[in-house]
């Protein structure tokens, strides 16, 4: 399938600084793809030449298999990470008229923030200035006119800043259905934990280059190190862990005096798994043994660091 948005070998310098240097990556279309890396990576930058804010020095950037050009505005939603409201508008005036600079006529602006101001429960808002509002009530209005035009790709930049748990989960419950509903989203966070419930796929920037790209359940498996996280009640509690570090290569253990439970890693190579099953079995009782797969945030730290070792 071709995918929502193609970056071709994208650069960009500012002065002598380069912020940007032949990065390409692929937006599956349907997906919501975690863009991820260290502050001045050059993740800002990207954003700003999709949404025509600056322009590369090189490369092309493609939206549905047609060249990026001004058409597209209307066609992407951006949510950025400074968020930028009149403060002294009244919001339902604000609201419309963001909502027709996105291309909607009144009519439909109305019938628009209607319904999502009746989803998030902020209809009472409507006649409030800005300035009224908490921080967390004027994001709530932010993700409003940056959705509310159904475009076809979604583009949020740390979109729960600011806002408490409850709000955060509201907020992540709409991206879903977003999603659901066929649009196409880039995410940007330095949150893992998001990462991993949100993005099918992710890539990293590192000094302005593409460094790890790929459907995070595959990157995922290709990181394992072949650790198997285990919980396991030896036959003969007097001799505890010795027989088992005799046989296979145990860390990180720890004692469950009350239980008489051992908790502790395995390291195995695929071929070690069924033997190290086998012996567990046979001398004891094997209450949990699962393989350990890297975080987000654990691959995120991996990639980067060897990056830097690497020059």
């Amino acid at each position: 399938m071709e995918p929502v948005l193609s970056v071709q070998d994208l650069s960009k310098q500012f002065g002598t600084y380069t912020a940007l240097d032949r990065v390409s990556l692929d937006i599956p279309r349907g997906s919501i793809f975690g863009l991820l890396g260290p502050n001045g990576a050059g993740k800002t930058t990207l954003i700003r030449i999709i949404n025509q804010i600056t322009y590369p020095d090189s490369g092309s950037i493609w939206l549905d298999g047609q060249p990026l050009g001004p058409e597209h505005i209307a066609q992407i939603g951006y949510l950025p990470e400074e968020r930028g409201l009149y403060k002294s508008m009244k919001v339902g005036e604000q609201a419309l008229y963001l909502a027709q600079l996105k291309g909607l006529s009144r009519a439909d602006a109305r019938e628009q923030l209607r319904y999502w101001f009746d989803k998030l429960d902020i209809g009472h808002w409507w006649n409030k200035k800005v300035q009224e509002l908490s921080k967390g009530m004027a994001q709530k209005i932010q993700f409003v006119v940056t959705v509310l035009h159904r475009p076809k790709l979604l583009i949020f930049d740390e979109p729960f800043s600011g806002f408490d748990p409850i709000n955060a989960a509201l907020i992540k419950d709409q991206i879903l259905e977003l999603n659901a509903q066929g649009a196409s989203i880039i995410f940007s966070t330095h949150r893992m934990e998001s990462v991993e419930e949100l993005c099918q796929h992710i890539g990293l920037i590192h000094r302005s280059r593409l460094i790890l790209k790929g459907r995070l359940s595959a990157i995922k498996k290709e990181y394992r190190q072949g650790k198997y996280k285990v919980q396991w009640e030896p036959a003969n509690r007097e001799a505890g862990l010795g027989p088992l570090q005799e046989a296979l290569e145990v860390s990180a253990a720890t004692f469950d005096a009350e239980e008489g439970i051992w908790d502790f890693t395995l390291k195995l190579g695929d071929a070690d798994k069924a033997a190290a099953l086998q012996f567990l079995s046979t001398h004891g009782n094997l209450a949990a043994f699962s393989e350990w797969i890297p975080t987000a945030e654990e691959i995120f730290i991996r990639t980067v660091q060897k990056q830097e070792a690497n020059g």
